[in-house]
């Protein structure tokens, strides 16, 4: 199992780095240098004051899944432990170390490192179908090059959503190993994201979280020269979006790919493409940053020596070790 998982870890990578290396055979090392000196500082301002407002609705939903199964998390802890998720998710090959660091740490916080695990998965989930969500919505009524193929796609979004609520709602006819997970599964769901208290704010935070998202990548392709209408690039920035959550080099790879492929698509060039995808790339990692300061903090804590203790009044230290 072990083998297996560490074949997988490394496939991924791999697929990430063919990514970048088909990019350079095809296009060159041009858009990627373009990018980099596109980069101002107007727009990393933009994307850090972005990513405070997408970082805190981020820490937000963590707070309230997190306090569905049954722990508590400080406002500031929160974010905290967000960005600092968010630096090693953009720094470390794969793109969820940094979730699984913060899901342990909360995890021994509390004494129940199971629990913080299964609370930043919820988390993250309920992202991600919240993203899906609009992705189709707005792909299925905005012009885009996968616009003929969304209602197929939203059909079979449809019924693989009908099939988990029925395999949900199906009852066992013997207890099992698999039933067991299914009635976990089912508890963490109702509790941590489908309460009347908790999904009204999971699908607001979450479709802030993507606006700003959209916004920052509208930045990103204005910086870098593009100048197609919001209208034309909104469709592109979700593809672009939904992209991220693939196996990536910290963030880069599948990101470049098919921002390269959907600028060439929509007539804008896959040169443009993958200038736009670096700009977004270092606005991104520098609005990280924080949470490089969040390591280096806790690293400073745990490295202070101890506090001396006192010793009993009256006692000498030569008398205390007698």
């Amino acid at each position: 199992m072990t083998s297996r998982r560490a074949a997988w870890r490394w496939a991924r990578v791999a697929v990430a780095g063919a990514t970048l290396a088909i990019l350079v055979w095809r296009l060159g090392t041009g858009p990627f240098i373009d990018g980099l000196h596109a980069v101002d500082g107007g727009a990393l301002a933009a994307a850090s004051g972005l990513a405070v407002l997408t970082t805190v609705c981020c820490a937000w939903r963590w707070r309230i899944v997190a306090r569905g199964l049954g722990v508590e998390l400080r406002p500031a802890t929160a974010v905290a432990a967000y960005y600092r998720s968010l630096f090693l998710n953009v720094t470390l090959p794969g793109g969820v170390v940094g979730d699984i660091h913060r899901g342990i740490s909360h995890g021994r916080d509390t004494s129940d490192v199971v629990r913080g695990l299964r609370a930043v998965a919820l988390e993250r989930s309920a992202g991600q179908v919240v993203q899906i969500a609009l992705t189709v919505a707005v792909l299925l009524v905005v012009p885009s090059p996968v616009r003929a193929t969304m209602p197929l796609v939203a059909v079979a979004l449809l019924a693989a959503a009908a099939a988990v609520a029925l395999a949900a709602r199906r009852q066992p006819a013997a207890p099992s190993r698999w039933a067991r997970l299914r009635s976990a599964v089912a508890r963490d769901l109702r509790d941590g994201l489908l309460a009347a208290r908790a999904w009204p704010a999971i699908a607001l935070t979450s479709a802030l979280v993507v606006a700003g998202h959209v916004a920052t990548f509208l930045i990103a392709a204005r910086t870098a020269g593009t100048t197609a209408p919001p209208s034309q690039m909104l469709p592109l920035a979700l593809l672009v979006l939904l992209a991220g959550a693939l196996p990536n080099l910290g963030g880069w790879g599948p990101r470049e790919g098919v921002t390269a492929w959907a600028f060439a698509a929509a007539g804008l060039g896959a040169s443009s493409g993958v200038a736009t995808a670096v700009v977004y790339g270092v606005m991104v990692f520098v609005a990280s940053l924080p949470g490089a300061a969040v390591l280096v903090a806790a690293w400073l804590r745990r490295s202070r020596p101890a506090p001396r203790r006192p010793h009993p009044a009256g006692l000498g230290v030569g008398a205390a070790d007698a």
